[in-house]
């Protein structure tokens, strides 16, 4: 089930994004990732439109949305290729014309996702602060 996300989700939420990230972003340092958990936590998730994909009374994934940009997409590892993130990305495109993403080049899983979906690269730079490539990804829905 698709619901808005309520503040009682907050550590669900973030466990989701933890487990997933470091998984999909090995290449990434301890102190980049602590850092983002800390910005997600205070910043990202509360000034976001977050959905969340709920099974048995579990969060499992989730979709934060900032105006048309997909700001995270999230699913657990375990909950991989079951269509979750699919279904979010399903549910999000009927509000919007387009979308937007960011993925590390490295997310070897997000851009096979993106790359499946549809999403084609709009732009590449480097992320300042991971020292990592980004690339930025659309959508026409």
């Amino acid at each position: 089930m698709i619901r808005k996300h309520k503040n009682h989700d907050l550590e669900q939420i973030i466990n989701v994004w933890y487990q997933s990230s470091v998984l999909a972003h090995p290449f990434l340092s301890s102190s980049f990732v602590e850092k983002v958990k800390s910005d997600m936590t205070n910043i990202y998730i509360p000034d976001s439109e977050t959905w969340v994909y709920e099974v048995e009374n579990s969060i499992v994934g989730f979709i934060s949305m900032m105006d048309n940009e997909i700001g995270g997409l999230f699913v657990l590892p375990n909950n991989h290729s079951k269509g979750i993130g699919t279904k979010l990305v399903d549910f999000i495109k009927q509000e919007h014309s387009e979308l937007e993403v960011e993925v590390f080049e490295k997310n070897i899983i997000g851009r096979a996702f993106y790359d499946k979906y549809g999403f084609k690269k709009i732009k590449k730079y480097n992320h300042k602060e991971s020292g990592n490539e980004v690339l930025r990804l659309k959508l026409i829905c």
